[in-house]
This record gives C-alpha cells, sequence and structure tokens, in this order.
C-alpha cells in the first residue's frame, strides 16, 4: 500500500503514531515529529478521504439523511401504492437498495428521532417521550448525548439540519446547535410544526417571522421556505464534504397543501367527497381540511417533488456520484387531522398505525442511493432500525466509534457483502400505558399496559408466517415468551423523567 494510502488508513491515530509507524526511525525524534512535520503533512493531506480495497483515495461521501414525518411504509410507489405518484422516490429505490424489513426507533416523532441520531434503542434513549415545555419546544437531549451529527462534525463535515426538530428548545442542551449541527432552519418545536402556515420558524437561534400567517390567511407555507434553506446548504458547501439532515414535517398532520393543481387533480382522481366543516378553524387542534384524501396525496406528492429537487441540485453541482442518500420515516403512517390510512393501505395491510408498536406502528421505509457502491435496484431482507445508521456511518467514513451503541453496521448489507445479524430488536412507547416489543429473529412480542402491570402478558406473533399480527402464540410457545421477558427487562434500564413501572411512577408523585 502506497505511503498516502497507509498513512489516511491510520487517520484515528494521533499525527505522531502515524508517522512514527511509518518512519520507525522517527522514534527516538518524537518530540520534534508534530513541530516539523505536521504542517508538511497538511500540504500533502489537505482533505480527509476514504479509501477503496484497491487503496485509490476518494473524498469522504456526502450524506443526504431523508427522515419525513409519519409517512407510511405504502404511501410509496415502490413499495405498492398505486394512488399516489412518487416518482422522484421511487427512482432512489431503483438506483439502490429498498429494505423490507428496516424499523424506525418507535412509533412517535421525538424518542424515535432521538433513537436515529444517538444510535440507541429506546430503552436507552435519553428522550422516551413526546413531552412538551413551555413556551415552545420539548424535552431536550442533554449536553452527554452523543449524535450522528457530532461524529461527522468530529470526521471534517459541515452539519445542517432543515426540516422539524423536537428534541430541546432553542438554547437549551437539545438544541440542535448544541448537538453537532453547523445551520439548522426550520421548526424547532413540533407542536407549532402541526400547522404548515406558522407565524415564524427559526433560523439558527432566532426568529423569522411571517406576519401574513394567521388562523385565516395563509400566504408562506414553510415547507417550501425549509426547502430553499436546504438546496441553498448543498449549494454553499460543494466544496466539503457535508451531511444534510432533511428533517421534513410532510405529511403530518394537519392536512394543509399549496399546490392547488395537485390538489385538484387529486380530488377528481378520487372523486372525493367534501368533509362537512361545521365551525370555522380557531387555531387549536389541526386546521380541518373537507378533502383529506386528496389533500394527504398531494402532501406526499409534494413531499417527492422536494426529494427530486435535492437529487437534481446534487446533480447540477456534480455531487450527485460521491453522495449517499437516505430516505426513510420516522413511524408508521397516522390517522390524524382527518386522514385516512386504510383509503391508501399506508400501512401495507401490516396491524396498527402510529403509537403502536405492532409492525404498522414502527416498520418504515428504507431506501439508500449510492451510485457505484450499491447494485440498482436491490432488495434487502436485513432486519434493521434506526439505531443502526450511526455505526454504518462510521464504518462508512473511517470514523473509530468508541461511543456505545445499539446499532449494527449495514455497510455490508449496502455493498452485497456478508452482513451480521441483530439477536434482537427492542422498543418502548411511554404511552397508551406503557408498551414494550421486541423481535427475535421471526418472532416478535409485544407487552401492552406495562405502567399500571409491569408483569403483563406477553403477546407472541411469528413474522415470517404471520406478518400481520392476527395470531397470538404465546400459549403455544411459552419458553419463547420467557427468553423474551428476560431479554425485555435487561433491556429497560430506567428513565426517572420517562419511567416504565407503576412503581416508579407512585415514588414520583410523593413529596
Amino acid at each position: 500500500m502506497s505511503f498516502i494510502a497507509e498513512y489516511s488508513r491510520r487517520e484515528n491515530e494521533s499525527l505522531d503514531s502515524r508517522l512514527i509507524s511509518l518512519f520507525p526511525e522517527l522514534k527516538d525524534m518524537k518530540f520534534v515529529v508534530s513541530a516539523v512535520l505536521f504542517a508538511g503533512v497538511q500540504l500533502f493531506f489537505p482533505c480527509k478521504s476514504v479509501y477503496s480495497q484497491d487503496g485509490k483515495a476518494t473524498p469522504l461521501p456526502n450524506i443526504v439523511l431523508i427522515v419525513t414525518d409519519d409517512l407510511g411504509t405504502g404511501d410509496l410507489g415502490c413499495y405498492g401504492q398505486v394512488k399516489i405518484k412518487t416518482p422522484n422516490i421511487d427512482a432512489l429505490a431503483s438506483e439502490g437498495m429498498k429494505f423490507m424489513q428496516f424499523y424506525a426507533g418507535t412509533s412517535v416523532c421525538a424518542p424515535s428521532r432521538a433513537s436515529l441520531l444517538t444510535g440507541l434503542h429506546t430503552g436507552h434513549t435519553a428522550v422516551r417521550g413526546n413531552r412538551e415545555l413551555k413556551p415552545e419546544g420539548q424535552f431536550p437531549l442533554p449536553s452527554n448525548a452523543f449524535t450522528i451529527a457530532e461524529m461527522l462534525k468530529k470526521s471534517g463535515y459541515v452539519t445542517g439540519d432543515f426540516g422539524k426538530w423536537g428534541l430541546g428548545p432553542v438554547g437549551s442542551t437539545g438544541d440542535p446547535l448544541n448537538q453537532g449541527f453547523d445551520r439548522f432552519f426550520g421548526y424547532n418545536c413540533q407542536r407549532q410544526s402541526h400547522n404548515y402556515y406558522p407565524d415564524h420558524l427559526w433560523n439558527q437561534d432566532q426568529q423569522v417571522k411571517f406576519p401574513g400567517n394567521t388562523i385565516s390567511s395563509f400566504h408562506v407555507y414553510a415547507p417550501d421556505t425549509i426547502q430553499r434553506k436546504a438546496l441553498s446548504f448543498i449549494s454553499d458547501n460543494a466544496a466539503k464534504p457535508f451531511f444534510l439532515y432533511l428533517s421534513y414535517t410532510l405529511p403530518h398532520a394537519a392536512l394543509q397543501v399549496k399546490d392547488e393543481v395537485l390538489f385538484e387533480r387529486y380530488k377528481a382522481e378520487f372523486n372525493e367527497q367534501p368533509v362537512a366543516i361545521k365551525t370555522p378553524w380557531n387555531g387549536q387542534g389541526y386546521s380541518p381540511q373537507a378533502y383529506p384524501h386528496a389533500a394527504y396525496a398531494t402532501m406526499v406528492t409534494t413531499l417527492d417533488r422536494y426529494v427530486g429537487e435535492v437529487v437534481n441540485e446534487l446533480k447540477i453541482k456534480g455531487l450527485d456520484q460521491n453522495t449517499i442518500i437516505i430516505f426513510t420515516s420516522d413511524n408508521g403512517p397516522h390517522r390524524e387531522g382527518g386522514n385516512d390510512p386504510d383509503y391508501f393501505n399506508s400501512n401495507m395491510s401490516l396491524r396498527g398505525y402510529k403509537r403502536d408498536l405492532y409492525e404498522g406502528g414502527i416498520r418504515t421505509p428504507m431506501l439508500v442511493s449510492w451510485p457505484s457502491k450499491i447494485k440498482k435496484e436491490s432488495k434487502s431482507q436485513y432486519a434493521g432500525a434506526f439505531w443502526d445508521l450511526m455505526p454504518t456511518f462510521a464504518e462508512i467514513i473511517g470514523y473509530k466509534l468508541n461511543e456505545y451503541t445499539d446499532g449494527i453496521s449495514f455497510l455490508p448489507e449496502l455493498l452485497a457483502k456478508k452482513q451480521p445479524i441483530h439477536e434482537f430488536l427492542y422498543w418502548e412507547f411511554h404511552e397508551a400505558g406503557g408498551i414494550q416489543a421486541l423481535r427475535m429473529d421471526q418472532w416478535k412480542g409485544v407487552k401492552q399496559n406495562v405502567l399500571n402491570e409491569p408483569n403483563s402478558p406477553i403477546q407472541l406473533y411469528d413474522l415470517k408466517n404471520d406478518p400481520g399480527e392476527k395470531y397470538n402464540l404465546a400459549k403455544k410457545f411459552p419458553e419463547i415468551v420467557k427468553s423474551m421477558r428476560v431479554v425485555m427487562e435487561q433491556q429497560h434500564v430506567e428513565n426517572d423523567e420517562f419511567p416504565l413501572t407503576k412503581k416508579k411512577n407512585d415514588e414520583a408523585d410523593q413529596p
């Protein structure tokens, strides 16, 4: 291997160690190594690179991580959708790999995204629920959280988040600017993002006000504004490796649209009759929608247009061949604001929706495009989850991940090599009485009402033969249930802010 390749291969070692390993005669002169040779080495290696197996240097790949909000797997044409048009997202599947058994962090926004960013499942994450804080924001990631953005920033990436945050108010430990992001534009608070015509967004730590947006007038469509800022981020950072986290709000309720032409087309295609709206919207809850089917379809196709614009911008800047694009959703499809996921078969006939730990609530679309690296039209049966993204990115960029993660790198799967598999996948949900779920090989266990009954029965399903989780086999396979209970108990680490047992709740209520 060449000197340059060997030097870079050791990039996680100190400068002294790397040079001495290559030039042993410098060992006795270590005190002068850094001072004398540092400048010269930097001239030889101005940009960080990764190396292929043949020893040839290639620049660090740009990473575009697209996380949609409440999008069902079945909402996409590449997974079988026939009513909603998603040509640009479908093209990602055609150009790369489509995962058939990939899972979100859990079944609601904040803890699912916390799991994604920290590489920890929801028995270990610091944020395990959608807890509101006043006047604006959610329970924050702590200062000691280690995120994908921090890892990539340490590795020379420029990092940007455009969309919805929901993991800590502006100025808190959870502020995206305190969690590894150089650039943020969008909604800090996920409650605010329930309105697509808000009175303000956040640019870094400053409010951008939209006085024309009120409960009766709609002028600035926030997703369009956020999209323009995201495209500018690509243009502004075309000469350096970047991590672009597109935390889109579409198609979460409210069902609000801007593209009237597309909206009218879907109304006609569906022959949709209006739902009666008895009272005008007062600004509370979700803005009502008379044509929920057409509105939802319009939102998904608008999302698809945004994806197409991102891909096109990468091509214009000559970045498309060295950019990894990951597309997913933070949980299963929602039934809020008048949305009707059954009409679109959004959960692919799986059991459950958002706020369930059945397959329909946590199974998510997962598409990865990486030109020249991933075979086109690949399909994967790897059972992975959000906490796999951190170790995967670490392996791609050659980062030595000393921080703990529950994940496994699925880079081998992307490159058609032998892929390690999970012994189990574990989830928690802290609403609806508390739910735990576990997948072990083909078996899925679901435990309900955990907050009140820590030893409540575990439902057991055979996903290989019963993907719709219709038949509870717990009585037939008691030994599997017993093993699952042990793993659930081991994987849940109690969190005082988000307790999962009645005993902890009772203690918390005492003075």
